[in-house]
């Protein structure tokens, strides 16, 4: 979420024709209808069955989407906006960014954990009762919660002790650049993201070759959750693509000049969309459990439909 300000010129300055500008935007607002459709569905399944409740990891799962969404729903906005008003006053913009930015980091540290509580119920099947209770995760989420605030925060807090009263009221093309602009917090935010995603990497190698040397080869639960933690390694892969994206969109503009209007819409579908649709591929269809609650929910919502048409 990196750009210089020469970046920012183009984005302002360089608008796409109506017709284009009008197919981007149906196209981002039907995709995230539809991921948005989709992860309600799995949510009110998770809500009405209690089976799910005291399962830890349905209930970072049910976090997880949970957090997707509004992620979705945040950068969906800030998209249409770039269009529409193109310039929103900064005290609004910064609210927006840093809703946008707790979810953003919140995603691959609730998929770390989800790969931990997978390689605990593998490798210690016997302590994995004891150890991922419900109360202990619902604490978790919490910690995950805190873990981001204190690494956004200080950001607003700079920015609200360096910056005049009248810069808040100022007209800007929402960034996290074009708010939270002293260098110091750029730096801040390059390390962070490296801390992350070592941290976020490490753990997810670690489960899957933990899982693939201390577990059975025979074993069904052994290969689901081995692959389980692959596809958690390529969503968290996607999600990190969120800390490469200043140097992706440096390396656009220097190779795509004409166009990087185009190029960037590419980019924010495969980093901020993509992301949020493999969620209800791993819960909604390969799990089991899910999978047979959520066939019995359609089919009920599917029956009383047709009631009300008859």
């Amino acid at each position: 979420m990196n750009l210089s300000s020469s970046q920012v010129n183009v984005d302002i300055s360089d608008r796409d024709p109506f017709i284009t500008t009008v197919t981007k935007n149906v196209i981002v607002v039907i995709l995230s209808i539809c991921v948005n459709y989709i992860n309600a569905i799995l949510i009110q399944t998770f809500c009405k069955n209690q089976i799910f409740y005291t399962n830890p990891r349905f209930i970072l799962f049910f976090h997880l989407v949970f957090n997707d969404m509004i992620q979705l729903t945040l950068t969906v906005t800030l998209f249409i906006i770039s269009y529409i008003l193109y310039k929103i006053k900064v005290s609004i913009c910064c609210v927006v960014i840093l809703i946008a930015v707790f979810t953003t980091e919140n995603t691959p540290l609730n998929l770390a954990c989800m790969a931990t509580e997978c390689y605990i119920a593998v490798c210690f099947p016997f302590h994995h009762p004891r150890i991922c209770t419900a109360k202990r995760t619902v604490t978790l989420i919490s910690f995950i919660w805190a873990v981001s605030t204190l690494s956004v925060l200080p950001d607003l807090f700079i920015t609200l002790a360096t910056e005049p009263l009248d810069f808040f009221n100022s007209p800007v093309f929402c960034l996290r650049e074009t708010v939270f602009r002293n260098p110091h917090l750029i730096k801040k935010r390059d390390i962070t993201y490296i801390i992350y995603l070592v941290i976020v990497w490490f753990i997810i190698f670690f489960t899957y070759f933990k899982i693939m040397f201390t577990a059975k080869a025979a074993s069904k639960d052994a290969t689901k959750a081995r692959n389980t933690i692959l596809i958690h390694g390529f969503q968290v892969l996607l999600c990190m693509a969120t800390y490469a994206e200043p140097l992706l969109k440096n390396a656009l503009l220097l190779w795509f000049p004409k166009n990087y209007s185009d190029s960037l819409f590419a980019c924010y579908i495969i980093i901020q969309i993509l992301p949020r649709s493999i969620s209800p591929i791993i819960y909604g269809i390969r799990e089991k459990t899910f999978r047979r609650y959520l066939k019995r929910y359609l089919l009920c919502a599917g029956r009383q439909d047709t009631k009300v048409h008859n």
